[in-house]
C-alpha cells in the first residue's frame, strides 16, 4: 500500500493530464478537473482509481524513470528519454556496472544511469560547477538513487580518478578534447558515448576518435513521433520531438599489429 513519500504518477482518462507527485500527509493535488487528497492516496496501490472533488477520475500509476527525469527541476537542457534509453544500450551495461560521466548538468541522465546500475553498481560523474551537482544530487535523491552515485566537482582537464569502467559518457561542449582522457577511464573492449548538438561538433569529436584508436564508431540521430490512441482515428500526434542531439559511440581497442619486416600488406595483390 502507498504511504507517505511514495511517488506516484495520476493520469486522467478524460483529457490525459497527469501528474508526478511525492505522497505527504495534508497535501492536496490541484488540476482542472478538481483536487485530489494525499491522504485518500495513501493506503491504495498502484492501478487503482482516484476520484477528484468534482468526479473526475485519476488512476494511480506506478512512475517510470522517463516520466521522471522529463519533469525534474533543471538548469540545463536534459536529455530526452528517446536518446537515454538508446545510449543505456548502446553503452552495453546492467546491474552493477561502473559509469563514469562528464557533464552531470541537472542529473537527468546521472539518474538514469544510477537506476539501471542497480544497488551493486557505481556512477560517478565529473562537472565544474557546485550548483549543478547539488541540484543534480537533490533530483537523484527524489528518485532514490543518490547513494549509487559519486558527484565530484572539478574541470575535466585534470582526468578522471577511475579506470576500467564498463562505460563512459560525455555530455560537454567540446568533447574531442577529452577523448584520450576517457579511453583512460574505460575498460578494453568497452563502449564510449558522447552527445552534441551541431554538425561541427560531430566533425572534430570523429577526428579526436580516429587519433586515439577509437574503433566501430557510429554516429547517429533519432527522431520520436506519437500517434493518436483513439482507435477510431490513429494518426500522428500533432507535434514530434525531433532534434534533440547527434549520439556518438566508439570503442576501447588495442592498435593493429604493425606487418613485419618483408611481408606485404594483407591488402596487396
Amino acid at each position: 500500500m502507498l504511504g507517505a513519500g511514495d511517488l506516484v504518477f495520476l493520469w486522467s482518462p478524460v483529457k490525459g493530464d497527469c501528474f508526478l507527485v511525492r505522497l505527504s500527509p495534508g497535501s492536496v493535488q490541484g488540476s482542472h478537473l478538481g483536487q485530489m487528497k494525499h491522504d485518500d492516496i495513501m493506503g491504495r496501490g498502484y492501478g487503482d482509481v482516484i476520484d477528484t472533488n468534482k468526479g473526475s477520475p485519476f488512476f494511480i500509476l506506478r512512475p517510470t524513470v522517463g516520466e521522471y527525469t522529463r519533469r525534474i527541476k533543471r538548469q540545463t537542457q536534459v536529455i530526452f528519454p528517446k536518446d537515454s534509453a538508446f545510449i543505456i544500450e548502446h553503452l552495453n551495461f546492467g546491474p552493477g556496472a561502473s559509469v563514469v560521466e562528464c557533464g552531470t548538468g541537472s542529473g537527468g541522465m546521472t539518474t538514469v544511469f544510477a537506476h539501471f546500475v542497480g544497488g551493486g553498481g557505481r556512477v560517478f560523474t565529473y562537472d565544474r560547477r557546485d550548483d549543478f551537482s547539488a541540484l543534480a544530487r537533490s533530483n537523484a535523491e527524489r528518485w532514490g538513487v543518490a547513494d549509487r552515485i559519486e558527484f565530484k566537482v572539478r574541470d575535466l582537464r585534470d582526468g578522471f580518478d577511475e579506470t576500467d569502467a564498463d562505460a563512459v559518457f560525455l555530455d560537454v561542449r567540446n568533447p574531442w578534447d577529452f577523448i584520450g582522457i576517457a579511453r583512460s577511464a574505460l575498460a578494453w573492449g568497452h563502449r564510449l558515448g558522447i552527445i552534441v548538438p551541431t554538425f561541427n561538433q560531430i566533425e572534430n569529436t570523429l577526428t579526436a576518435l580516429n587519433e586515439h584508436g577509437f574503433v566501430d564508431i557510429q554516429v547517429l540521430e533519432l527522431l520520436m513521433r506519437y500517434l493518436k490512441t483513439d482507435p477510431a482515428r490513429i494518426r500522428p500526434d500533432d507535434t514530434m520531438t525531433a532534434h534533440t542531439g547527434f549520439l556518438i559511440f566508439a570503442s576501447k581497442a588495442r592498435p593493429l599489429p604493425e606487418p613485419r619486416e618483408g611481408e606485404p600488406p594483407e591488402d596487396a595483390e
